[in-house]
């Protein structure tokens, strides 16, 4: 017993197992588990150790771990790259918005709110249309499609994303594309209108869309709108 005292542990935990004993790959994945110290002391294994390779015939282990080594390196670097043309295109829409903004704090009547709105969101960004749809006045949509379509889109909500029945994209936008959309509900009240963002892509305004920026918008115009509409 004093030969196998200054024994690592990996060989005292082999030793038990004679020449009859029959190891499964059971037991053998859990003692290097167990173990995983075990290549780590014994490094000469790891160039004797052959696997089959569909492309490279018998490789070593290291070379299977410097082919996964590479590859989460691949993974790593993609992932990467998309967080950074995300962010790039963040900063782009937070800069439009922030624009916008001010610019509608400058504009005196709702015509020019309007066609403030068309001219940045849709040559800024490139979406269909922007337009403000008013509850009260001689364009105002009819007081029970207001009803009907408030109690449907914002029911919990002032904001909604997604896509719109056929009526709903006509009576909102007309002939303009409107594959996905953007709403919001104007007036503290709620009692103002609607503004309209639409795109002709479909996958554009989804419903798990954050809300941030809009809600700016949306503040800006509950306070310039109330006086240019006459409330």
């Amino acid at each position: 017993m004093s030969e196998l005292s200054g024994q690592s542990n990996a060989t005292q935990l082999i030793e038990p197992f004679n020449d009859t004993t029959e190891l499964s790959s059971a037991d053998v994945r859990a003692f290097l588990l167990r173990n995983p110290e075990f290549f780590a002391e014994h490094p000469d294994l790891l160039e004797k150790i052959k696997l089959p390779h569909e492309h490279k015939g018998s490789v070593s282990l290291v070379e299977i771990q410097s082919d996964q080594l590479r590859q989460k390196v691949r993974q790593l670097n993609f992932k990467l790259n998309q967080l950074v043309t995300i962010a790039k295109q963040n900063e782009k829409i937070y800069r439009v918005y922030t624009d916008l903004n001010v610019q509608l704090l400058r504009c005196e009547s709702v015509a020019e709110v309007q066609f403030t709105l068309e001219d940045v969101l849709q040559e800024r960004l490139q979406l269909s249309s922007a337009v403000i749809k008013s509850f009260k006045g001689p364009h105002a949509i009819p007081e029970l499609q207001q009803r009907l379509f408030t109690e449907k889109r914002f029911k919990n909500t002032n904001f909604f994303f997604g896509r719109l029945s056929q009526h709903e994209r006509q009576l909102l936008f007309g002939e303009n594309p409107a594959e996905s959309v953007a709403l919001m509900l104007l007036g503290d009240n709620r009692e103002l209108g609607i503004l309209g963002i639409s795109s002709s892509d479909a996958s554009h305004f989804t419903p798990d869309m954050d809300t941030l920026l809009l809600q700016q918008l949306q503040q800006v115009l509950n306070i310039i709108l109330p006086e240019m509409m006459g409330y």
